[in-house]
């Protein structure tokens, strides 16, 4: 499916019925296949899935779109709207997790609860290797971003800690699904390394964040990976500690993307959180 919001067009996919509203929010070049193993073990819950302008878009946005990270996270509160999407379960992990944070911190009533699965917080930002390899890689021109990305479709360059091997132990196949547009569509480029340029503008952004996040006073489930070397564990302490409502709980034989090295634990946890 597809819907026309003020940046551009998003994608996304909808499981449809009546049950609990689940909205997933990916992270830096991915895309919604991030949640797709997840969401099958999920039956019974209404699983909404945007693709964002995060690199791994299909549509290119508007010349003028805001793609910094406030931005993008009003591009998210859109959404929200635009599909009148009510009591929502929130869920963000990476970068995902600190568009979610922007979103509970400005107040959305349409958020009932949170799950803020191993991201970005604090001065985490850009989060570890990946995270600076890719903004630096945003102060190159979209043409020599595009040549410097073609190394990426090399499986050993994939599982190196400055790309995809620290942020996932099991989900090369996605990964690899993910650089597609970025690869093959200049529009896409340069959306990317607008993006980045943006994100790298407001470093403070977070911690700015983080002072605000105890006037969220809804249920958040706090999940982290215990063996994250991108996304520091006490991290997800602190989040947890900050939350009037926050639970932490932490998984084991994961990296940072939860979803996919460890789906059908990670659907468990989001399950019992939303039951409960």
């Amino acid at each position: 499916m597809e819907i026309e919001l003020g940046a551009g067009t998003v994608e996304y996919t909808d499981t449809g019925g009546p049950g609990p509203v689940l909205v997933f929010v990916h992270g830096l070049l991915m895309d919604g296949t991030l949640w797709e193993s997840a969401v099958v073990s999920l039956a019974g819950h209404r699983c909404v899935v945007p693709t964002l302008p995060l690199g791994a878009h299909r549509h290119p946005m508007r010349p003028e779109a805001d793609l910094s990270l406030p931005g993008i996270a009003a591009l998210l509160t859109e959404f929200l709207e635009r599909l009148d999407l009510r009591d929502v379960t929130l869920v963000g992990v990476d970068t995902g997790g600190a568009l979610v944070q922007l979103v509970m911190a400005d107040g959305c009533a349409r958020v009932s609860r949170v799950v803020l699965a191993s991201c970005d917080a604090f001065d985490n930002f850009p989060p570890g290797l990946t995270g600076k390899t890719l903004f630096l890689t945003g102060k190159l021109s979209p043409a020599l971003f595009g040549l410097f990305m073609q190394q990426m479709r090399l499986r050993a360059v994939r599982r190196l800690p400055i790309a995809f091997g620290w942020l996932t132990k099991r989900g090369d196949a996605v990964s690899a699904g993910w650089l597609r547009p970025v690869l093959s569509q200049a529009d896409v480029r340069r959306d990317t390394v607008r993006m980045l340029r943006a994100f790298a503008a407001t470093p403070g952004v977070l911690q700015e964040v983080a002072e605000r996040l105890p006037s969220f006073d809804r249920p958040v489930l706090v999940a982290w990976a215990s063996e994250d070397r991108v996304m520091p564990p006490e991290h997800g302490k602190r989040l947890t500690a900050l939350l009037p409502k926050g639970k932490l709980a932490e998984v084991a034989d994961s990296y940072t993307l939860l979803p996919l090295d460890q789906p059908a634990e990670f659907a468990r946890l989001v399950r019992e959180f939303t039951a409960g």
